[in-house]
């Protein structure tokens, strides 16, 4: 999985639809292996980020949990710190 793909479920507030787009472009970067597609298939790419997205935002919309909402602030302060002891020197 694309590390800069997170995980967008179980946050107070919910999830963006700006974060829901990147994580969608971010997939289809990684599943067509073209960062920047050529003029030729710019339409298609365009379309499979559109499809992607609302099929994510479809997903979060669905998806139910009995655990308390996440706060953003505290889980990227989790992600700092398992990023810095992976990458202590």
């Amino acid at each position: 999985m694309c590390r800069n793909i997170k995980v967008l479920h179980n946050f107070a507030p919910p999830a963006t639809h700006d974060e829901v787009a990147a994580a969608a472009l971010q997939y289809v970067r990684k599943i067509s292996g073209a960062t920047a597609p050529s003029a030729a298939n710019q339409a298609v790419f365009d379309q499979a980020v559109a499809e992607v997205a609302a099929a994510t935002q479809r997903l979060l919309d669905g998806l139910t949990t009995s655990a308390a909402p996440k706060n953003r602030d505290v889980e990227a302060a989790k992600a700092r710190a398992r990023s810095e002891a992976r990458f202590a020197r």
